[in-house]
């Protein structure tokens, strides 16, 4: 600990032989003093923002907070006799994570449905991230005010599409020869390759339905639903560039890509290095609904994901297992941010 002495605050006098209590230190002294008379009375004065922000934080504290105590269920025993809640379970410790991760002790489920999550989830992000960005630099370069609106609602019409419409479609257009009539897709595809026999085996089962197309039609469709609306943000950013440098990169020779290049990428990099590290975020996310929606026999062995096979198993496995894929999330999270942070010096936290 250091030793505060009264030179650290006060003022010594020669004249007078006394210490004094400087003007910079007395503000700070009241300031210090008040401090939770101040914070209520901004409130008070504010109340209406402030009300604004409860059905926000019941939200968080109904299905953010109080579901966490079911995560207990992870270290107990579902097969306790004549327990019927969780806190009657008896304590099971780490042993359904050593079930779940060791093969040897029917864990040989999790290690293929955790390689399909990462696998997906990588994808997603390495085609489904830059894209909102070629998005936004695209509207950027759009002079007409009603073409760009135009294109942006079509664009971004399919986020605000329920997951069961958007599935409901791709399957249609994806359809086998097996529910009747080949869907448009499927079809085009048939006859763009008649001499592919592994695609024509897949047209006629539904090219959704076959465990070697699977992947790459879920990221394309990942795609047409999210990107449109994810590049608001960066569009945001983009126009947020000054028109002087435009004008003084025009100035140096500059074209259109070299504008792109070296005006409007590096002064939105803060904000994709942040939106990446949010993506990181969620990159074990994938959406449940949709995969649970397409999940067939046929397609299991690359659409089985974390998420769907805890809803299979429906007991503390699923729970270890949801937990156990949700902690290697948020160490990706604490990487990235670290990452981010001593190579450009912007991070979340």
């Amino acid at each position: 600990m250091f030793k505060l002495k009264c030179d650290d605050f006060l003022v010594y006098d020669e004249s007078t032989g006394t210490y004094s209590m400087p003007k910079e230190q007395q503000v700070r002294d009241e300031t210090e003093k008040n401090k939770w008379k101040t914070t209520g009375l901004t409130i008070l004065k504010d109340w209406r923002l402030y009300l604004m922000l409860v059905p926000m934080l019941l939200v968080y504290l109904l299905w953010r907070y109080a579901p966490m105590t079911e995560l207990l269920a992870a270290f107990k025993d579902a097969n306790t006799p004549g327990a019927n809640t969780v806190s009657e379970q008896y304590w099971f410790g780490l042993n359904n994570f050593i079930t779940i991760f060791d093969p040897a002790k029917d864990g040989t489920s999790f290690w293929p449905a955790f390689r399909n999550t990462f696998t997906i989830a990588f994808y997603n992000l390495l085609f489904g991230f830059p894209m909102p960005i070629i998005l936004a630099l695209f509207f950027n370069e759009v002079r007409s005010n009603i073409t760009r609106s135009v294109v942006q609602v079509l664009v971004y019409l399919p986020k605000f599409l329920s997951t069961v419409i958007v599935t409901s479609i791709a399957l249609l257009l994806l359809r086998g020869e097996s529910n009747g009539t080949a869907g448009v897709i499927g079809e085009l595809v048939k006859r763009m390759s008649p001499n592919n026999a592994v695609l024509q085996d897949a047209v006629r089962s539904g090219l959704f339905y076959s465990a070697r197309y699977f992947r790459g039609l879920f990221v394309i469709t990942e795609l047409w639903e999210h990107a449109g609306y994810d590049s608001i943000v960066f569009f945001a950013a983009v126009i947020a560039v000054s028109p002087t440098s435009y004008e003084a990169a025009q100035i140096d020779g500059a074209g259109k890509m070299a504008q792109m290049r070296y005006v409007v990428i590096p002064s939105i990099l803060s904000t994709v290095v942040i939106m990446l590290i949010m993506k990181i975020g969620g990159l074990l996310s994938v959406g449940y609904e949709k995969v649970y929606l397409l999940l067939a026999t046929g397609n299991e062995a690359t659409a089985q994901i974390v998420s769907t096979l805890a809803n299979v198993w429906n007991d503390s496995r699923g729970i270890a297992a949801e937990m156990a894929n949700n902690l290697i999330g948020m160490i990706l999270v604490i990487g990235a941010n670290t990452v981010a942070r001593r190579a450009a010096n912007v991070s979340l936290y």
